[in-house]
Order: structure tokens, then C-alpha cells, then sequence
């Protein structure tokens, strides 16, 4: 293996899959087309198997039996919706890429339950005339491919139900990609459900190549290897698709609430994070606005509407962890309003980038705040085991729920002001080891606003798998999270 392999080896897709302690696992039309190192990460495109000896890691070389994921390479078939949410009635965008020019479909399927699929095909596109679309423009670090030709119109069916769906893309030839877009409406309904597209895009390092491809995590060197965030990109662009097989990182945590919700019959509207930004999210219409999934990235548009909401008695649930992290700026494009993303992070002088930083810091609004990562997923101890959010759960007082600690943690800092609450209740108090072998702990918080509103969070990045995930499934974590919601609905 020579030493440029070994470089983009360790980079990539194998640099980001170590923050999600989960790996996304093949979806249900993923099934059998991907290969997992035995750590659960998936092989990078840029691993030869056919050619790497030696190395435990690699696994032997495999027969395609079907569509193979197009690669940033190569790009044998990628592409991005101009939109990342539209409502029945309106029409979709679909640019595409596809070298060597040949045919193509996309077919459109929608997340849920599904008796277990995971997913349902809900149309298939005529078939399409496949181009090479012109290279990606870049300027310092921002790559954009707003310059693209219209590849498909999707005129979304005014019956088509609310909801997360994925466009997959088919070549001819069996190279297949993805993008995913929301199908939201305003109409009233008892949870919102809000997927973060914001910190998805933050993520993206399409293309990812080598050369090309930059978030505000990484960019490339001249030679191929990976830097970190002092030479990433500062500003990226949603008009482009998503790096290899064109979903995000992170996505599965709004996978897996997705179906358990749908499964056990929650009245969900869905809507995504530049909605909340732009003013298209009406708090009062919802008993509750839920955030799924990694959600690290907010402008000030984003806070001020949930604080509003708070304010005005819509409760808040929080699944995850490090939410609300970066401050961070939407700007136009020559596409449209919003397709711009910037966050300076510690890139030279200028106003802090960390909402704690900037004198507003997170557990003003959720009751806790980020913590740090967690290398080794350690077990959550269950704290005031005879609150309501544990009954009937099984959980008791000082239980240990194995794993449910794992990626990164919030916790309670007594030094940081609380928001305005009329009771308060810290519902884990976990131990963790830290990178360096310090002792650290997470912890899961409840409060009460003075409007009557609940603001839930759960401190750790493994709640939303342990509701819907193969071989993270917590009943434990479920009833709890039923118990929370069913409050938050009013059912009995």
C-alpha cells in the first residue's frame, strides 16, 4: 500500500464516521450494497479491495448484486435538490451528474415505519437523460454546483403525506446515489418535527475527492490529505449534493425517531432547520417541536423562534447532544436566499462563533449544554428513578442502561445561569471516561418554563437509536420517551 493511500485512507469518510459511534448501517434500500470494516464504519470508495493485502481491516473483495454507491471520484451519478423542503402543490428541483452520460431514474421513497421496511417507494421518475455536469465552481473553500442543468421536476401531489423522504438516483449501468429532501406543510399538528439540515450541510464535504471538497471540518491538502478546522471552509454551500453516497452524516437519528414515532401513531408535522430560520415554522400550531438528531448548528432567527415558542407554552425536545453549539449566519446565493452557511469558528479575530462565547450560552434554553465527546459508550444512570418520565419503564433508581452514554454528552454547569423554570429534575447522571482517561459525567434534563411548556434533553447522542435502531433498541428508552410526548400530547 503506498503512502497516498494510506493518507486518504485515514481521511474522508472514515475521518466523519468516527462521530457517530453508530455507524448508519445499510437503509432499507441500501440493503447488501455497502461493506463495513468490523468496527461497523463503512470502507471508504477510495479503498482498493482488489489491490490492498495484508490489512485486517480491508475485507476480501465482493460481487456486486446490485446498484453500486457512486463515489465523489468518480461521480457516477450525483446530484442535489435546489430545495430542501417544499410543501404538497409545489415543485422540486432535482440537478444531476452522470458520467459516463447514460440513463437514469430516481426513484422517490418516503421514511416511516412501514411494518419494519424502514421506507416505501412512493413513485419512480420517467426515464432520464444522464449528462456530465459542468465541474464544481470554487471559491476559497466554498464549492457550489448552483450552475448545474435542471435534470427533473417533481411536481409534489397535493395528496402525498407530510414527511422526510429520500430521492434515489439509478444509473443505467447500477451506480445509484441519494438526496433527501422534506415534504412540510403549516397545518396544525401535535408534534414538529424539526430535521437539521443546517448541521448536516456543516458536515458536507462534497466532493470528496482529494482535492476539491471542503466543510467547516475539513478541507484537502495539494497532496490528497485531510485538514482540520483551522483550513476548512468558513462559508458552504447547499447547492451541492451531499458526499458519497449523497446522505448526510447523522441522518439515521431522524431515521430512527421517524419510525418509532410513525410506528406507535404521533401526529407529526415536518419541517426543517432553514424553515425554522426563515420564518415558514409557526410554534403555535404544535404541542411540541422535536429535534432529532445532531442538530450543532443555529442561527439567531433559529433560537429566538424556540425561545418564543417556550415562552408561549410550546414544549421542546431535545434527543440529542451538543445541540445549539456554533452561532452560525444564513446569506444568499445566485440560487436564492439561505443557500449560504458560514461559521468563522476560531479562523482569526472577530465576534465568538460559541453561543457560550457570544454570552448566551445553550443551557439557557435547554437546561444543560455540551459537555464533550465520549470515546467508548458507557452505560446512563438513571436519576430520580420514581419521576414520571421513568414509570413503567422498568428503570429504577441507580440503574445503568447499558451503551445509552455514547458519542458526545451534555451536562448541568452550575457556574452557566439556568433559564426561568417552575421545576427542574436532572433524570441521568452518567460517568464517563473523557479521550484523556478523565473522569467526566452526562446528564439528562427536565424543566418547566413558567408557560407550561416542557424543554426535554436528553444529553447523549444515543437516545433517538435506542428508540427505532437494529441492535441499539432500548424499551427502556422507548416507554420513557412515550411517557414524555404522551404528556407533551395530552393522551391519556
Amino acid at each position: 500500500m503506498g503512502t497516498d493511500q494510506i493518507r486518504r485512507w485515514e481521511s474522508g469518510a472514515l475521518a466523519h464516521a468516527v462521530t457517530d459511534p453508530f455507524g448508519q448501517g445499510p437503509l432499507p434500500w441500501l440493503r447488501g450494497s455497502e461493506t463495513y470494516f468490523d468496527s461497523g464504519h463503512l470502507v471508504p470508495w477510495y479503498v482498493e479491495q482488489a489491490t490492498v493485502h495484508g490489512d485486517p481491516r480491508v475485507p476480501p473483495p465482493r460481487k456486486h448484486n446490485g446498484p453500486r454507491t457512486a463515489d465523489d471520484v468518480h461521480r457516477q451519478i450525483k446530484g442535489f435538490a435546489t430545495t430542501g423542503a417544499v410543501a404538497p402543490g409545489e415543485a422540486i428541483d432535482f440537478r444531476v451528474s452522470v458520467d459516463p452520460p447514460q440513463p437514469f431514474s430516481i426513484d422517490i421513497y418516503r421514511i416511516g415505519h412501514y411494518g419494519g421496511a424502514g421506507a416505501f417507494k412512493i413513485t419512480t421518475s420517467p426515464r432520464l437523460s444522464g449528462i456530465v455536469q459542468p465541474a464544481p465552481l470554487a471559491a476559497e473553500r466554498t464549492v457550489s454546483c448552483h450552475h448545474w442543468w435542471l435534470s427533473w421536476r417533481l411536481q409534489v401531489p397535493t395528496y402525498w403525506n407530510l414527511g422526510a423522504y429520500v430521492a434515489v438516483l439509478t444509473t443505467e449501468d447500477g451506480y445509484r446515489s441519494h438526496i433527501p429532501f422534506t415534504v412540510r406543510d403549516d397545518h396544525p399538528a401535535d408534534l414538529l418535527l424539526l430535521l437539521p439540515d443546517i448541521t448536516w450541510q456543516a458536515y458536507n464535504l462534497y466532493p470528496e475527492d482529494g482535492r476539491t471538497g471542503a466543510s467547516l471540518y475539513h478541507a484537502w491538502d495539494e497532496d490528497g490529505a485531510l485538514l482540520g478546522e483551522g483550513q476548512a471552509a468558513t462559508t458552504v454551500s447547499f447547492d451541492r449534493p451531499y458526499a458519497g453516497a449523497g446522505l448526510p452524516l447523522h441522518v439515521g437519528h431522524a431515521y430512527d425517531f421517524i419510525r418509532w414515532a410513525e410506528r406507535y401513531g404521533y401526529d407529526l408535522a415536518y419541517a426543517d432547520a432553514r424553515d425554522l430560520h426563515a420564518g415558514r415554522v409557526d410554534p403555535s400550531r404544535y404541542r411540541g417541536l422535536i429535534f432529532p438528531g445532531h442538530d450543532e448548528y443555529w442561527t439567531a432567527p433559529m433560537r429566538r423562534t424556540v425561545e418564543r415558542a417556550r415562552d408561549h407554552g410550546t414544549s421542546l425536545v431535545f434527543l440529542s447532544a451538543n445541540t445549539m453549539y456554533w452561532k452560525v449566519d444564513l446569506s444568499p446565493s445566485p440560487s436564492g436566499p439561505g443557500a449560504l452557511l458560514s461559521c468563522r469558528k476560531r479562523q482569526g479575530p472577530g465576534r465568538p462563533a460559541l453561543w457560550r462565547e457570544a454570552g448566551d450560552p445553550e443551557q439557557r434554553l435547554m437546561g444543560v449544554q455540551y459537555a464533550g465527546r465520549v470515546p467508548e459508550p458507557a452505560p446512563l444512570v438513571v436519576r430520580n428513578g420514581a419521576h414520571w418520565l421513568w414509570e413503567a419503564t422498568g428503570a429504577g433508581e441507580g440503574d445503568a442502561l447499558p451503551g445509552l452514554v455514547a458519542g458526545e454528552a451534555d451536562r448541568y454547569f452550575p457556574r452557566t445561569s439556568l433559564p426561568e423554570h417552575t421545576d427542574r429534575v436532572l433524570l441521568a447522571h452518567s460517568p464517563y471516561r473523557d479521550a484523556e482517561g478523565h473522569r467526566r459525567h452526562q446528564e439528562t434534563s427536565l424543566y418547566r418554563a413558567p408557560s407550561g411548556a416542557l424543554v426535554f434533553a436528553s444529553g447523549t447522542f444515543a437516545w433517538s437509536p435506542a428508540l427505532d435502531r437494529p441492535g441499539h433498541v432500548d424499551p427502556r428508552v422507548q416507554r420513557a420517551t412515550a411517557n414524555l410526548l404522551d404528556r407533551i400530547c395530552k393522551r391519556d
